[in-house]
């Protein structure tokens, strides 16, 4: 038993670092990443040695050891947003499927974030700046890297689904299930507004939920009971309420 016990630890091994050695060749590149992140982000957040929480408006906390980190962990920062800590108390971690989820739209992943920033929609963009911040995180020689160019947008949909135009009257008719948590005249109050969206915007968010990129189980569970119509539907009754 040992013996096969020891044979199934080496293949383990090996498998591993085959795996390690492959993703080594997608991830992103860090100096165009640091380019990138100074462009996109620099504004508002810092990260390396020294890198301290922003403290005017709009700035958010550094980014150091933000891999496999819990989402607004930082008790000295205090201007996290209502809709960042509802995920931490979902239990949403920035491990590389999130962080390159949020990359790609803070809001889609994110309802009320406080992020002011549309996105990066190239794969290799992201790739790139997540290849920066990860030299920051603990210990990247002992975690293997993945590959944030090896995946596809983590909720890129085919055109045809983006294309269907949904009905409004429809989607009133499908709401009262949204609305007996959410209020369709606008105010927050701890649960996140769904009114005004960008119509394409709110039907990634629902396929994220699908997918179970976003991390709260109830909307999961309502996302996956929805039709591609039903959800382009319900995305053109609320982006038309203001």
């Amino acid at each position: 038993m040992r013996f096969l016990g020891g044979v199934t630890l080496a293949l383990v091994a090996l498998a591993g670092a085959a795996m390690a050695e492959e993703e080594a060749t997608l991830i992103g590149d860090v100096d165009r990443g640091e380019m990138l992140f100074q462009r996109s982000c620099g504004s508002c957040h810092q990260v390396g040695e020294g890198a301290v929480h922003g403290v005017d408006p709009g700035q958010g906390p550094h980014l150091n050891h933000i891999f496999d980190r819990e989402v607004a962990q930082f008790e000295d920062f205090f201007k996290y947003s209502e809709g960042i800590v509802r995920a931490r108390k979902d239990g949403m971690v920035w491990d590389l499927e999130h962080l390159d989820a949020y990359l790609t739209n803070p809001k889609l992943l994110v309802s009320g974030t406080n992020m002011d920033f549309r996105g990066m929609k190239k794969p290799e963009d992201r790739g790139d700046v997540l290849a920066y911040l990860r030299q920051f995180s603990y210990s990247p020689q002992d975690i293997p890297e993945a590959a944030p160019t090896a995946y596809a947008e983590e909720v890129e949909l085919p055109p045809e689904i983006l294309a269907i135009v949904g009905d409004p009257d429809y989607g009133e008719y499908l709401s009262t299930e949204c609305t007996t948590c959410h209020q369709i005249d606008g105010d927050y109050d701890g649960i996140p507004v769904i009114t005004g969206w960008y119509e394409e915007d709110f039907v990634l968010a629902m396929h994220a939920y699908k997918r179970e990129i976003r991390p709260h189980p109830v909307m999961q569970m309502m996302a996956a009971r929805l039709s591609d119509e039903e959800i382009a539907a319900l995305a053109a009754y609320f982006g038309n309420l203001e």
